[in-house]
């Protein structure tokens, strides 16, 4: 089911969602919030193909049940993280990369443009809306997501502890899922998200394959591995060594 009326409807509510960010970020002259909006996007959406669906099949209700547990943990989690603090070094470097006004430039270059990325990956939550009968395909996705919700809740969960006692300063983490995969929590978001797919997929949706090769690569590429391992070697000695005997993303035994 792809209903091109609703998928731009859901687009006006995520476009809202970020003004209404945007106004916030002006007041505070912080945006790093934004990164607390980015599941709510998809939760806001998601309600949208639920409500507009002509006939609200078992499996909608369980993607939309599904997209409120992982955007609500994720939004809380992240807004935790960041109580208190200044605003994220990468948005630092944005700010001072588009002045002057990047007040008004950041309505764009932050917030509308995580509200289409989000809108372009919601995909399969449109699709999964499709009033199909439950199937085998589904169990899995549901296994594929659970096992994508564990890594990330846990793995978010480990690195706090460890950031919050002080002995741990400079260290690196390399126990728990962090021995297995140098990023627990990225692995974890994608499968989220291979998950949702293959309800789509269950649902007729094959054609919203999009979605999840782009999560992966923003996860793999941008926004993510790469991201977080430009300094980090600076940052914590010990990392070097961390890279070569844990895999980057895939979990697998550490090397020797």
């Amino acid at each position: 089911m792809f209903d091109v009326g609703v998928y731009f409807t859901a687009l006006g509510f995520a476009l809202a969602l970020g003004f209404i960010g945007w106004l916030v970020s002006i007041q505070l002259k912080d945006v790093s919030f934004v990164d607390s909006m980015w599941s709510i996007f998809f939760l806001v959406m998601g309600l949208v193909y639920l409500v507009s669906a002509p006939e609200q099949s078992s499996r909608a209700w369980l993607v939309v049940a599904l997209t409120a547990i992982w955007a609500i943990r994720l939004a809380v989690h992240i807004a935790q993280r960041n109580r208190g603090k200044e605003e994220d070094s990468r948005y630092q470097e944005i700010r001072s990369n588009n002045q002057p006004r990047f007040w008004w430039k950041s309505i764009y270059i932050v917030f509308g443009l995580q509200a289409v990325l989000a809108w372009l990956i919601s995909m399969p939550l449109l699709a999964a809306t499709s009033p199909t009968p439950l199937g085998l395909l589904d169990l899995v996705a549901l296994g594929l997501w659970l096992t994508g919700f564990a890594f990330e809740a846990i793995g978010d969960k480990q690195l706090a502890d460890f950031k919050s006692d002080p002995s741990n300063q400079g260290k690196v983490l390399d126990q728990g899922l962090w021995r297995y995969t140098r990023h627990p929590n990225y692995f974890g978001e994608a499968c989220i998200w291979w998950g949702f797919y293959l309800f789509a997929v269950s649902a007729g949706g094959w054609w919203t394959l999009l979605s999840p090769v782009l999560i992966t690569f923003l996860l793999l590429r941008v926004s993510g591995v790469s991201l977080m391992e430009k300094d980090i070697g600076e940052r914590r000695p010990g990392y070097h060594n961390y890279v070569r005997r844990t895999n980057a993303f895939f979990p697998g035994p550490p090397k020797t």
